[in-house]
């Protein structure tokens, strides 16, 4: 057995020890008197009272922090001493936590994002410089006000709760200046604390609109020259097939032809991107009927494809999406194409509408080639081809699942690859529920 423990059986043993003798005298004095009974209830009396004067002492010691008690006796002692190296052993660790907490406060201020600490009421217990900055927050005077009053964004509240469940940081205006932006994320930690991190992406919106409006004036302005060589190209075709000195060059004609129609597409299909980047959130959204509109398109796909593939459908009838129906169509379109171009003649495609936990999902499988597992993360990059060689042969742009990118985006939708070299591949779509549209009718 340890030293402590046998300290303290001794001391307990010794204060049963003095009451035992105190009692014995009290009783020795009684029957002196022939008051047996009178003394020993007023030795306990007294007993009780010097306990009762040292319990006092003791609550005073913890409830007035300047108050030091006086020494005890007895096993009053040794309380007072445990208490005391107690209360110093706090002290340190109370003293060593405020250097932490302080070497934190100190850390987070020079970060260059603002950071905001919140406690589990929404109110604001700590922010630095950075975020008084971003956020217009006054030092001394928002701390404990709730931060829903102070950044006010239709958005935020739900997002603060947690109750967008998209996951994604919020983008919302600068406080300070409307023209900047500022991406807000939502770190929990502790017994329901969080930390508001926000971000000025000002400059990186600058650049990405800067890109954007690259990419579609440069689209443009080919546009136009390419509209020329291509006429040039169809009378150069005509001429070729009824003049036999041009037989030579039918082929190569029939080369360019193709590959101008190409860059055509490629044209078309950075201004589509374009326009999704630019202005797809202000895009009019309605309730779409997906199952109608997979039907229509796999028939279009059917008649274009003229029987080389066996395209199926399986839809969830009923079963409508809230959002942008010319992205929705981009996106189906764009992966059925996929699927067609990749698989091999009299391969099958097959399309896929349901419901999965209450989560809309859009599947386009496949029993093409397979891709390797090392491609995927990098599929949806303009222009990334697993196999570069192949881009002048079938005919893609290498925009396709970059566009499709972009519309799940602006769904709040998640694109989920499953593939498998030799086997085939699927491309899934998953909507969030908060998009679902039930037709009680269906």
């Amino acid at each position: 057995m340890n030293a402590p423990a046998n300290d303290m059986r001794r001391v307990w043993w010794m204060a049963g020890m003095r009451l035992a003798a105190w009692l014995a005298f009290a009783a020795l004095i009684g029957l002196l008197f022939h008051r047996v009974t009178l003394a020993l209830l007023v030795a306990l009396a007294i007993y009780t009272a010097g306990h009762l004067f040292f319990a006092y002492q003791l609550h005073r010691w913890l409830t007035q922090a300047r108050v030091e008690p006086r020494d005890g006796f007895g096993v009053w002692r040794e309380i007072y001493t445990e208490l005391f190296r107690l209360k110093q052993r706090n002290r340190r660790r109370k003293k060593r936590l405020k250097s932490i907490v302080g070497e934190f406060q100190a850390s987070t201020a020079a970060l260059p994002d603002g950071a905001v600490v919140i406690d589990g009421r929404g109110r604001i217990v700590w922010f630095n410089n950075a975020a008084a900055a971003l956020l217009a927050l006054r030092a001394g005077q928002d701390n404990g006000q709730r931060i829903v009053n102070l950044v006010r964004h239709p958005r935020f509240a739900a997002f603060l709760t947690g109750a967008d469940q998209t996951g994604a940081p919020l983008e919302v205006p600068s406080p300070v200046n409307d023209a900047d932006t500022l991406s807000l994320r939502i770190v929990p930690y502790g017994d329901g604390q969080r930390l508001l991190v926000a971000r000025d992406i000002s400059e990186q919106k600058r650049l990405e609109s800067t890109r954007r409006d690259f990419a579609a004036n440069a689209s443009h302005e080919l546009r136009t020259p390419l509209t020329v060589l291509r006429g040039y190209l169809e009378m150069m075709k005509e001429e070729a097939v009824d003049a036999g000195e041009l037989a030579a060059w039918r082929v190569p004609i029939r080369e360019m032809d193709a590959q101008s129609a190409r860059m055509g597409r490629i044209i078309d299909s950075l201004l589509r991107l374009a326009r999704l980047e630019s202005e797809g959130l202000a895009q009019a959204q309605e309730v779409i009927d997906v199952p109608a509109m997979i039907r229509r398109l796999a028939e279009d796909f059917r008649r274009a494809d003229e029987g080389r593939h066996e395209i199926e459908i399986d839809v969830e009838n009923g079963l409508s999406l809230f959002g942008r129906p010319a992205e929705i169509e981009s996106v189906i379109s764009n992966l059925v194409a996929n699927a067609l171009r990749y698989t091999p003649a009299g391969g099958h495609v097959t399309v896929r509408w349901h419901g999965r936990n209450g989560a809309p999902r859009l599947a386009v499988s496949d029993d093409g080639p397979g891709i390797a597992a090392e491609h995927l993360p990098r599929l949806t990059e303009r222009f990334y081809r697993i196999d570069p060689g192949r881009g002048a042969s079938d005919g893609g742009t290498g925009l396709g699942l970059a566009i499709v990118k972009h519309g799940l985006e602006h769904h709040e939708a998640e694109l989920v690859i499953d593939s498998t070299p030799g086997v085939g591949s699927t491309f899934a779509a998953v909507f969030p529920r908060q998009r679902v549209v039930a037709d009680s009718a269906a």
